[in-house]
This record gives structure tokens, C-alpha cells and sequence, in this order.
């Protein structure tokens, strides 16, 4: 007789996207709009260039201002655009 075994495999939670950048705009209510920015090299020359991103992050408490450098991660989607939530404010930079 060969066993069947029924344990269940652990849940594995999902790991979400996480970027930090700077603060372009905050005029919507709960709103920032943040750029990323990223370097990449030509696959030919090898020159480095430069790529932005702009993303629509929602901020809870409004306390964000232009060139706040901030953290924020994947969640689910608040409205047509926002689908990233702000963690906290990079203090370094």
C-alpha cells in the first residue's frame, strides 16, 4: 500500500515590488507623483543613459512635499492609476 499524504505546503507570501524616488508632484489630494530613476548600459557602445519612470503613489496623510525622497511598494489598486502605496521618507538622501 503506498501513503498519500495530504499536508498542505506552507503559504508563501508574496513579495512585493518596492522602489524608492523623488517627490515630482503632489497636487492631488492623497496623491504623489514620483520618478524613478534608473542607469542602464548600451548593449553596443556601452554607454551608460539614463531611464525615468513616473509613478502614481498614494499618500495616505498628505505629509509628502516635492523632493521628498520616498519609499513605496506594490498594494492593490486604489484608483485608475494608483496602484503603490508611500512606506516611509528616505532620510539619507
Amino acid at each position: 500500500m503506498s501513503e498519500t499524504s495530504t499536508t498542505k505546503q506552507p503559504a508563501v507570501q508574496a513579495q512585493h515590488r518596492r522602489f524608492s524616488g523623488i517627490v515630482v508632484s503632489d497636487k492631488g489630494d492623497k496623491t504623489l507623483v514620483v520618478a524613478v530613476e534608473r542607469t542602464l548600459r548600451h548593449k553596443l557602445y556601452g554607454k551608460l543613459y539614463k531611464r525615468t519612470r513616473r509613478f502614481h503613489v498614494h499618500d495616505e496623510k498628505n505629509q509628502y512635499t516635492v523632493k521628498d525622497v520616498v519609499e513605496f511598494v506594490e498594494c492593490r489598486p486604489i484608483s485608475k492609476l494608483k496602484r503603490w502605496r508611500v512606506l516611509y521618507k528616505n532620510e539619507q538622501e
